[in-house]
């Protein structure tokens, strides 16, 4: 059996990891400044977090949601500590289109609504109602095609405004990003996400916080969105949330009330995934990761300015991208091949995406300063990731 060609991938098989750093099987050494799409928040084999895994899985690694498991409830007692929403409801899954499709569906059951009012260039998932919501049409089959999302410009008060003036009694929640990933690290403002929430108090909608990339801490405040002082009546959570291992989940304002079987999960929940969530929240509280990597982001953007053809530096924290005036897939190969760095690119072909793990060491940035100045070249490649 033959896997399915559905990724290109470059011809680098990494076996061992350690912080900010790979090895290849070759004994080649790579710095990972991607961390696989902003998965890696506490760095690779981070002890603390292989020492809860390990002791988890001596214990029991699955069990299903029918029973009892401790561990969730220390989960969510430690999220809202760290989070400071220690009010909300934590729903348990595996990835970030099951936190958004559950989000979704639970604003729906919430308000009866069948509307979802997306943005331009968001990212929000592959599965049903997520892709449904995600602006890209290459990857959005027809089954998943529905007049149910509307897709409106990013950080436009005025063409919100008029779309709710007209539709606001249909509409059943907004979802958006506080910052875009796969869109090119594009910001909402404060004035957007504050006109949505002034506009779905009025309406009855539901607001979700898609945090699923710009969450755990990454920004510098552990949600993006609170830059803007709106509180979001969902957010959906999952790259960074196991550090590679795969979780995800939602927490829900108390105003959203939960009934058996409104949303269910097999896998979500489970032992070896808590006790992965619950090792990233310790590092993130014990080594005030979300300071250091305000730190260490405003270290970065500062230096990334100065740097030839730099078009515009934009991000919060360690979510970083740095638009050139030419198309940056050949500057990105070169800082894989010539350079051994990991970097992403983003639906914005011009855009290199930095998303080093929230512990990376100065040092190391450094190096991506250093290189990128030393590496140059402008092409026309085009190829994108999510």
């Amino acid at each position: 059996m033959k896997l399915f060609d559905v990724y290109p991938i470059n011809d680098i098989e990494p076996v061992k990891a350690q912080g900010e750093w790979l090895w290849d099987k070759e004994g080649d050494k790579y710095l990972d400044l991607y961390g696989g799409h902003a998965v890696i928040s506490i760095g690779h084999s981070h002890p603390h977090y292989v020492k809860k895994i390990t002791e988890q899985l001596n214990k029991i690694g699955f069990y299903s949601n029918s029973v009892k498991i401790s561990v969730q409830e220390e989960l969510a007692t430690k999220l809202g500590q760290v989070s400071g929403f220690d009010d909300y409801q934590l729903f348990l899954c595996n990835s970030g289109s099951e936190a958004n499709e559950n989000a979704l569906k639970l604003a729906s059951f919430a308000n009866g609504r069948k509307q979802i009012v997306a943005f331009s260039h968001s990212f929000h998932g592959r599965t049903s109602l997520a892709v449904a919501a995600t602006d890209n049409k290459s990857i959005i089959a027809p089954v998943n095609e529905t007049d149910n999302v509307v897709f409106l410009p990013f950080n436009d008060v005025e063409a919100l405004e008029n779309h709710f003036t007209i539709y606001g009694d249909k509409v059943s929640s907004v979802i958006i990003e506080g910052i875009q990933g796969v869109g090119g690290i594009n910001i909402a403002s404060d004035e957007f996400l504050q006109a949505i929430r002034k506009l779905c108090d009025a309406h009855g909608a539901y607001l979700i916080a898609d945090s699923v990339q710009c969450g755990y801490g990454r920004s510098g405040k552990f949600f993006a969105h609170s830059y803007s002082g709106v509180k979001a009546d969902i957010y959906s959570m999952a790259k960074g949330m196991g550090n590679g291992f795969p979780v995800g989940g939602i927490i829900i304002s108390p105003k959203l009330k939960a009934k058996y079987g409104m949303l269910g999960t097999t896998f979500g929940g489970n032992h070896l995934a808590c006790a992965a969530a619950i090792a990233v929240l310790d590092v993130i509280k014990d080594e005030d990761l979300m300071n250091k990597a305000t730190e260490s982001g405003n270290y970065l953007m500062e230096n990334l300015k100065g740097l030839q053809d730099v078009v515009e530096v934009r991000g919060r924290g360690l979510m970083i991208g740095v638009e050139f005036d030419f198309p940056i897939e050949n500057l990105r190969n070169k800082l894989l091949m010539d350079h051994k760095i990991f970097v992403g690119n983003a639906y914005n072909k011009n855009v290199l995406r930095i998303l080093p793990t929230l512990n990376v060491q100065k040092s190391s940035l450094d190096i991506l300063l250093e290189a990128i100045s030393k590496t140059h070249g402008k092409n026309s490649a085009t190829s994108y990731e999510c």
